[in-house]
């Protein structure tokens, strides 16, 4: 006879008891993620100053993974586990309540204010002459 602890009923302990760990595995990684992932991370406590407060706004996100495998052969038997995960966090811009107004004001990226008005000026002096072009073909 076998011993008792290598029939199936035995796997399917170990099984449960290797997804317990994962599961706790991801659930202590999503605590300490999610602690550190927040505006406050990015920008700060909201500040209030004479008679203006300022409330920072940013986005943020955290992904997690893990997992955990068993090698069961005739010559060995191994077991295996792993997880990572990241948070990041992007200011995005602040709420100012002055005078009991509230007004969102977006943090814009230097680049954009100057490539945007840039690409649209070349735009406008490339349309016309594409357009004359475009024209001259068509006409025999």
């Amino acid at each position: 006879m076998t011993n008792a602890q290598d029939g199936p009923e035995s796997a399917v302990l170990e099984d449960l008891t290797s997804a317990h760990a994962s599961v706790t595995l991801l659930e202590r990684l999503a605590d300490k993620l999610g602690g550190r992932a927040s505006v406050a991370a990015v920008h700060g406590e909201p500040a209030v100053g004479q008679g203006v407060t300022i409330i920072p706004v940013a986005r943020i996100g955290f992904a997690f993974g893990g997992g955990t495998g068993r090698e069961v052969n005739t010559s060995r038997i191994g077991e295996g586990g792993g997880g990572g995960g990241g948070a990041g966090a992007q200011p995005l811009g602040f709420i100012e309540i002055r005078n009991g107004i509230a007004t969102y004001k977006p943090i814009r990226d230097p680049w954009v204010d100057v490539v945007v008005p840039l690409a649209a000026l070349l735009s406008a002096i490339a349309a016309p002459r594409l357009a004359r072009r475009l024209v001259k073909r068509r006409t025999p």
